[in-house]
């Protein structure tokens, strides 16, 4: 394993960006400190060919135009939506900035995938590091985030996160990679199957309705491997972007929450994680979107798979809780792993 730093570009705020790069020997992991973003993942085929298998951007002129949909970014303080940027903790109510219809998404205007991580080689792995201030995004408590990434000789991408706050407050992190196993075009014909009997209700705000719905004999029941285009004209919306509840034996549990193959070029990939639930999004709205390299992302070029905890969870008591309080560490950790058959 090796560890590489170099320099990546500045904010238009003259912020210095940093690089790190994360490779196996097989499997090389690029990383910035700009929003703790994967940048790329250059990984083998069946045939040996290395290809890029993430979207994004060549410069930070990309990563902070209005068309980056938050490409391969950690988003927080609260990834995914929360309805009418409203919640109440303790008997206070708190306001948002709704920046995605009725709804407050993936951390507000500035979220977490807009800031400058300080970042550490530590050992074979990089961690890096955010504190947002106490009312950042009208988010109570000073929160200290960590989230660490390392790679090893199986090809697992490895992020674990931890938290801690001074003020109770709630808290909802994901990585937000747009994968294309083939390296270029649609990934409809990518085989999918999600380990979860129910996922959340939306309206057509993709507000949750509060309900967990089975999936079984729907277009949603992925429980077995199927392309993912076979049923996707049926789904709610443009396409899949539904928050599915992962079948798990107990809280907390390193669980294999997804596997994705793409028959043509033999890759596959697993996705691992403790977290309650997996959002499953197939870039509906990414259209025309000029990236590396001078290639132009498409409409389901690509999918995400986004551990979390469940949209809109501080409005639904049942749903598992998104509060974090002092005295307690915020942990999880989600492994993407990567082979070839």
């Amino acid at each position: 394993m090796r560890v590489i730093q170099e320099p990546f570009g500045q904010t238009s705020a003259g912020q210095t960006v940093d690089a790190y790069i994360l490779d196996n020997g097989t499997i090389r992991v690029k990383l910035i400190t700009y929003g703790a973003t994967i940048v790329s993942i250059k990984a083998p085929d069946s045939d040996e060919n290395v290809d890029d298998i993430v979207l994004g951007f060549d410069d930070m002129a990309g990563y902070q135009s209005e068309q980056n949909p938050y490409f391969g970014c950690c988003c927080g303080r609260y990834a995914n939506r929360i309805a009418g940027g409203k919640f109440s903790l303790d008997g206070t109510d708190y306001s948002l900035a709704v920046n995605n219809g009725p709804n407050a998404l993936h951390g507000g205007i500035s979220g977490f995938d807009k800031k400058v991580w300080a970042a550490e080689i530590v050992g074979e792995a990089v961690k890096m590091t955010l504190v947002s201030p106490d009312g950042e995004e009208g988010y109570p408590g000073t929160l200290t985030v960590e989230l660490t990434y390392s790679l090893n000789d199986e090809g697992e991408l490895r992020l674990d996160y931890s938290a801690t706050t001074d003020k109770k407050t709630i808290l909802n992190l994901t990585n937000h990679s747009y994968f294309n196993l083939a390296g270029k075009g649609s990934v409809l014909d990518h085989f999918i199957s999600i380990n979860a009997d129910r996922y959340t209700v939306v309206d057509d705000a993709s507000t949750p309705t509060g309900e967990l719905r089975p999936v079984a004999g729907t277009e949603m029941d992925l429980l077995e491997p199927k392309p993912i285009g076979q049923h996707i004209q049926k789904v709610q919306g443009l396409g899949y972007d539904h928050n599915y509840c992962i079948n798990r034996q107990n809280e907390g549990d390193l669980t294999l929450a997804a596997f994705v193959g793409d028959p043509e070029s033999g890759r596959t990939m697993e996705c691992w994680t403790t977290e309650p639930g997996i959002q499953f999004y197939t870039a509906n709205y990414v259209e025309n979107v000029k990236g590396k390299n001078g290639a132009y992302y498409g409409k389901q070029h690509a999918f995400c798979l986004e551990t979390q905890h469940y949209p809109d969870s501080p409005n639904h008591p049942d749903f598992p809780s998104t509060e974090l309080a002092p005295g307690e560490t915020y942990q999880q950790t989600t492994i993407y792993k990567f082979d070839a058959a």
